[in-house]
């Protein structure tokens, strides 16, 4: 019979890290990684996060300055939306927004027979001051807002491409890799509303001095 571990309620989640730490084993992570890459394992308790985040050159500290100087937050779904922490994000000046379930978003993209998400990116790219993306279910947001970061219409402080599925889903995280843009990226077909979520997360608790 497994053993049960009697632990307190505020203690599961620092267990938790114990516990991916150990699994992990000898394999060093790049300092300014781990905490997204340890609470990445931590949501989906995939060690294959391990392996398969990409992290653009210095995307770690740019998106932190970005946070502390109060960049607003899309998402593509309101999970995403909803899972984020948005009390340590407001400190900054912060905002999240999601725009997919607007009414007028979805008659535009009737109108123009295109997806939801591309008006979403294009409303998000109206927006003021500094953004970070969080892409985590449609890949046709991604491919939108690296067209739009292309013609200039959208100058992203950072993106977090992560849509998990099948069609088009690796091939618009290799064109946000590709495309030079600060960014993190989950390669594969893996990732999810929940991952984009908790790598904002993990960003905004390292932002706050917590990790």
């Amino acid at each position: 019979m497994l053993k049960i571990e009697n632990i307190r309620p505020a203690d599961i989640e620092s267990r938790s890290f114990e516990i991916i730490t150990q699994e992990l084993g000898p394999r060093q992570l790049d300092p300014r990684q781990a905490p997204i890459i340890k609470r990445c394992i931590h949501t989906s308790a995939d060690f294959d996060y391990a392996d398969n985040l990409y992290f653009s050159d210095g995307a770690v500290e740019r998106m932190l300055a970005a946070l502390r100087a109060g960049a607003h937050i899309v998402t593509d779904t309101q999970m995403a939306r909803a899972g984020i922490n948005k009390t340590v994000l407001a400190r900054f000046g912060g905002q999240v927004h999601c725009f997919m379930s607007d009414s007028d978003v979805a008659a535009e993209a009737r109108q123009r027979q295109v997806t939801r998400a591309v008006v979403s990116m294009e409303r998000a790219a109206a927006l003021s001051g500094p953004l970070l993306f969080a892409i985590g279910n449609a890949p046709t947001a991604l491919l939108h807002l690296v067209e739009l970061a292309g013609q200039g219409c959208v100058g992203p402080a950072g993106i977090i491409g992560v849509p998990v599925g099948f069609v088009n889903v690796i091939e618009s995280k290799e064109r946000l890799i590709e495309s030079g843009l600060c960014c993190i990226a989950a390669r594969g077909r893996k990732g999810g509303s929940n991952i984009a979520a908790c790598i904002c997360n993990a960003l905004l608790y390292m932002a706050d001095g917590r990790q």
